[in-house]
């Protein structure tokens, strides 16, 4: 009955008809499904206090993120049925849209100001948030400009200032909502590609050199980002202000030693650590199951992007390099995002706006998520099967 609801589940539309000779790959499927189940617990534990005081519902956000869930469930088998070759027909389509959610967001009267960023634009019971849209979109659209100018990349310049104006444009987009986390993680995933796609090595250092000097002076010139990285060098300098959320959040890891003080005994959620349930999750997660489960929680987004790569590479081996580089982007978008998120939280990284994937509260964050999970389903479905010889899936 079980191998029967799997191949309900996942097969794959092929020609009017259902492919159930597929099986996704059951390492990948454990690590997505255990990342989501424990960030729903998470969630639900971190935001009690606050839902209780501002809604009179301590399940208000964990209802809310069941239902998110269960969409995005919905957008990934949506996904998983779209064949890869239409993503790849319209990359450009996409760019443009993605480019177009980015405008609106800064357009007074759309877009909707919070903590004195414009990143949201509000539909109705929920609010969008661009961002997360228009860094899926650019990784589409790098993957299929790698496969298109693949060569005028490897042997011209202007193959490779091309893509570097257009991340120029969505990354000054990006900064004036400000979000200069999503605008890191979008330059950084994309200049990874190219580096995959063969870009010159010359080129590929001068555009390091020129993004951390853009980041060293977007940093300088901007009073409240200098705040964030002087308060992360010494955040117990003023632990009552600049550095209050990192010096909680520190605590938080100090309280929960090494197996925690329990699920749901947090202190630190209760009104004294900030977005507790959004970007600051793993420190809740910290605090209450210790320094075992965050070992876990970071051996399982590991597991995570190495499935990711041998989906990716699999690809590439069969000769289907718009899959390849569209699944190598999506896994180091995941792992980096992931990687800034912990950074944060532990405070060897400067304060960022950005959600742990999988796993914070946030409707935009998670359905894109869950459409990456059906992009890398649909990559392991195209890609040569491994033969059972190789001790592999047939």
């Amino acid at each position: 009955m079980l191998n029967r609801w799997q191949q309900h589940v996942f097969g794959v539309i092929r020609d009017g008809r259902t492919d159930r000779s597929w099986q996704p790959d059951p390492w990948f499927i454990a690590a997505v499904v255990f990342l989501v189940a424990l960030g729903m617990l998470m969630v639900a534990s971190a935001s009690m206090a606050i839902a209780e005081r501002q809604f009179g519902d301590p399940l208000h956000y964990f209802l809310r993120q069941l239902g998110y869930v269960i969409a995005g469930t919905v957008i990934a088998l949506r996904v998983l049925r779209t064949e890869l070759a239409t993503w790849q027909q319209y990359g450009g389509w996409l760019l443009l849209l993605g480019m177009l959610l980015l405008v609106l967001v800064l357009i007074p009267g759309i877009g909707r100001e919070v903590n004195g960023s414009n990143r949201w634009l509000p539909l109705g019971v929920v609010n969008v948030q661009p961002s997360e849209m228009a860094k899926l979109c650019v990784i589409i659209f790098m993957a299929g400009y790698l496969v298109r100018r693949g060569e005028e990349l490897r042997n011209s310049i202007t193959g490779f200032i091309k893509p570097m104006a257009l991340l120029a444009l969505f990354g000054a987009l990006l900064l004036a909502e400000p979000d200069f986390g999503s605008t890191i993680i979008m330059v950084a995933t994309a200049m990874a590609m190219m580096f995959l796609g063969g870009v010159r090595l010359w080129q590929f250092a001068g555009l390091m050199v020129l993004a951390v000097a853009a980041m060293v002076l977007l940093a300088v010139t901007s009073p409240y980002r200098m705040a964030r990285i002087t308060s992360f060098t010494n955040p117990w300098a003023d632990p009552f202000n600049s550095g209050f959320q990192l010096t909680q959040s520190l605590i938080a890891f100090g309280r929960g030693e090494w197996l925690g003080v329990g699920l749901g005994s947090s202190i630190q959620k209760m009104f004294y650590l900030p977005e507790a349930h959004t970007d600051f999750l793993f420190a809740v997660l910290g605090e209450e199951l210790g320094f075992a489960g965050v070992i876990v929680v970071i051996a399982a987004f590991m597991l995570f992007v190495l499935r990711s790569f041998d989906i990716a590479r699999r690809a590439e081996q069969g000769g289907q390099l718009f899959a390849a580089f569209l699944g190598y982007g999506l896994g180091l978008w995941v792992g980096l995002q992931a990687l800034v998120n912990m950074g944060v939280n532990m405070g060897v990284l400067p304060t960022k706006g950005l959600t742990l994937p999988f796993m914070s509260y946030g409707g935009s964050s998670l359905l894109v998520m869950f459409a990456v999970i059906g992009l890398l389903l649909r990559i392991d479905y195209e890609a040569p099967r491994r033969s059972l010889s190789a001790g592999g899936r047939s």
